[in-house]
């Protein structure tokens, strides 16, 4: 079942029920892929009853596509079967490194941006898609410092990802904003110069906002609270340049009640309504 360009949720086990007793208006359900790699129990009973009324996004969080080691080849093959199990409309993945060596870090941790990293995320793209038999979304990350090292503007190294693999990109909003701020970069040059043309999801989150050691902003990606304003002023300005495009509400811990979060879900479906006029007079004047 294809992804509508339309609003969605991260489907939480806390709000399976409300889900499946009210069926609830919105767009699709988007799971941790790790979540459900197990064989069978509860948890998939609800995801089947769930898949069975609307479409689903399946969203990785430990194939370490930026790790500097082959990737995991049993990771790979249970990540298969769960993608041949419920046939998601699309499939994601981070862009970072979450495993050295046999340890797994319960982190999703950025990597320099150097022709070495460029040919190594790329080659192992290039395996997770000829191995799924499907095309991958990769997200940009959210930073907290740059890699002195780094040789490619973000935006550039993913364009090239992007390029020499055919993946498609999963762009979070959030992250920009987030990098944005700890980076002090612009994130409406970034947007600008971002392979808009490659973007299939966007996501929102809410994070928490800090301070480093010398007082100055520092955004943390928690995904436990509403999305900020400024990044649904961002999200809008995404729009205005894609039109409506699948977008999901990321809220990952504080979980609030279903209402509410779907509520946020509204809130990005009326954005997208309300913009989708002047996407389609740009379009009519070009003509």
């Amino acid at each position: 079942m294809e992804i509508p360009p339309r609003a969605g949720v991260g489907l939480k086990p806390q709000h399976y029920r409300d889900v499946l007793e009210t069926a609830p208006d919105v767009g699709f359900f988007e799971v941790h892929a790790e979540n459900y790699m197990g064989a069978g129990g509860p948890s998939h009973r609800y995801l089947a009853a769930v898949r069975e009324r609307y479409p689903l996004s399946l969203h990785g969080v430990g194939l370490s596509i930026g790790a500097a080691k082959p990737l995991d080849r049993d990771h790979l093959r249970r990540l298969k079967d769960l993608i041949a199990r419920y046939q998601p409309g699309l499939f994601s993945e981070h862009l970072a490194w979450s495993s050295h060596g046999d340890a797994f870090l319960n982190d999703l941790l950025p990597t320099p941006y150097t022709t070495e990293t460029l040919q190594r995320i790329a080659s192992h793209i290039d395996e997770v898609q000829a191995t799924l038999g499907r095309q991958m979304l990769l997200e940009n990350p959210s930073t907290y410092i740059a890699f002195a090292e780094s040789t490619y503007a973000e935006t550039d190294f993913i364009a090239e990802v992007q390029r020499r693999t055919g993946c498609g990109l999963l762009l979070d909003v959030s992250n920009v904003h987030v990098a944005s701020t700890n980076q002090q970069w612009d994130p409406f040059a970034y947007l600008d110069a971002y392979p808009l043309g490659a973007v299939q999801e966007i996501h929102l989150a809410g994070f928490t906002p800090e301070t480093d050691e010398q007082q100055r902003p520092l955004l943390i990606d928690t995904h436990n609270r509403p999305v900020d304003r400024l990044v649904w002023q961002l999200y809008a300005y995404v729009i205005d340049k894609l039109g409506p495009t699948p977008t999901l509400i990321e809220w990952d811990a504080d979980l609030p009640s279903w209402n509410e979060l779907h509520a946020e879900a509204m809130r990005a479906e009326a954005c997208m309504k309300s913009r989708a006029p002047r996407q389609e007079m740009r379009l009519a004047t070009t003509v």
